[in-house]
């Protein structure tokens, strides 16, 4: 029996490895090259649309649990990522290019997956995994708005520019992390009282590019436009990623008014992406207004932000806490799709998915994670009713439930979440069926 997966993104590329890992013969389809998404700009399979960072690593941030949650699953996605990765302090921050191609190269060389390069128009029959992300096709997501019975939900994701590294003026920019923590691995560029104003008042006025289906833009915080967190006050980017607290520069001993990080974006140190500055500004006003930042008066940009259309279902209505399709069963999805947010998160709601197909296919029940796994507690928030508007999430320590004993220190707390996860989700495979489940080519 074969499993259909659809969609070559990072949710996609996991569900395959774990399913075929397990023995499952897969038929990836992925439509690029051929047919264009609009947001990627070429062919590999699992390319980051957005930053290239899966943000923090450290078990004491809920992303950094997961990733070490997925690593003890064998990852597919995860373990490319530490294969690839470049500087970025206390994040995972991987070189875009090497990190796909890696990722590509596993897939097409598995001898039990067959990539296709073509658009599904329609969800075929038989066991399928719906991985096409937020960029999902116009025939696809009309098929399955009529094979669900549920409208669409939509929000506007948006993608920060790329610079190069030489253009920046490092007479004025300086490396630095915040408060001094891991490497100095963030290029800072400084601003004073009279250039942020400057700043601020041009990007709140420059001309923003034309979106289909604008009346229903709905933004997702975390992914909010530099220009949309502007509109909402004078400061409100000198409290988000223009805060300069902890940045002080080392050549003045002073902390800056303002400060835009950049951030790493290859492993050769030559591409830098701006931390935080989502934008839909036209690509010529990028340009001019981003230049007003001083140490990027002659910044060249190698790949201008855009900002793209992101749809998921209605999850809670729709999904069992398996991932699996109510009135379906045989139809699993995972990815942006289903309302995780974050590359981190995606790729974790896939390996969920391709190892439940698995299980499934082989004939055992599905697997529904324990709430104290940030896999589980992530998969709850989405699949549980719960009153209120559906909203798309990042894993985060508040969807865990308290431990046991209130710890006042936060890192503490963190830590107490991260132990009980990890002996919570060795207890819970090794009770299911460890020689399934960490089977030699999934560890």
């Amino acid at each position: 029996m074969t499993l259909n997966v659809i969609g070559g993104g990072l949710a996609g590329c996991e569900a395959a490895w774990q399913a075929a890992s397990r023995g499952v013969k897969v038929t990836l389809y992925e439509m690029r090259p051929e047919q264009s998404t609009g947001a990627h700009h070429g062919g590999q399979l699992a390319e980051l649309v957005c930053s290239n960072s899966l943000r923090a690593d450290s078990v004491l941030n809920a992303v950094g649990l997961l990733k070490q949650e997925m690593r003890l699953l064998g990852s597919l996605i995860i373990g490319a990522a530490d294969r690839t990765r470049v500087p970025a302090g206390g994040a995972l921050a991987v070189d875009r290019e090497a990190f796909a191609k890696a990722v590509t190269e596993q897939i097409e060389g598995h001898p039990l997956i067959t990539v296709v390069r073509e658009e599904v128009h329609a969800v075929p029959e038989g066991y399928t995994i719906v991985a096409t992300g937020p960029l999902t096709s116009s025939s696809l997501a009309e098929n399955l708005r009529a094979k669900l019975g549920e409208d669409y939900l939509a929000f506007f994701d948006a993608a920060a520019p790329i610079i190069t590294r030489d253009s920046v003026d490092m007479e004025l920019a300086y490396f630095a992390s915040r408060y001094d923590k891991g490497d100095a691995d963030y290029l800072n560029c400084p601003m004073t009282e009279s250039q942020y104003e400057v700043f601020y008042q041009e990007l709140v006025q420059a001309k923003l590019q034309e979106i289909k289906d604008l009346d229903k833009l709905v933004v997702f915080e975390g992914c909010m436009p530099i220009e949309t967190m502007a509109s909402r006050g004078r400061d409100t980017m000198r409290f988000g990623p223009l805060k300069p607290v902890g940045l002080i520069d080392p050549r003045n001993g002073q902390r800056p008014y303002a400060v835009v990080q950049l951030r790493q974006d290859n492993r050769e140190g030559t591409l830098f992406n701006m931390v935080g500055f989502q934008t839909r500004l036209k690509w010529s006003e990028q340009q001019r207004v981003f230049r007003l930042i001083p140490a990027l008066a002659r910044a060249e940009f190698v790949r201008f932000g855009v900002m793209h259309r992101n749809t998921f279902i209605n999850s809670r209505r729709l999904l069992t806490p398996s991932l699996e399709l109510r009135s379906d069963p045989r139809l699993l999805f995972a990815g942006q799709l289903t309302g995780v947010e974050g590359y981190v998160e995606s790729a974790a709601s896939g390996l969920i998915a391709g190892v439940n197909a698995a299980c499934k296919i082989s004939g055992r029940a599905p697997l529904v994670f324990p709430v104290e796994t940030a896999h589980g507690a992530l998969i709850n928030y989405i699949t549980e009713d719960q009153p209120g508007p559906f909203q798309p999430m990042n894993v985060t320590f508040g969807l865990l439930p308290p431990l046991d004993c209130r710890v006042k220190d936060k890192q503490r707390r963190n830590q107490g979440y991260a132990d009980r996860a990890i002996g919570k989700l060795t207890d819970f495979f090794n009770k299911a069926d460890p020689c399934y489940l960490f089977s030699p080519e999934t560890t």
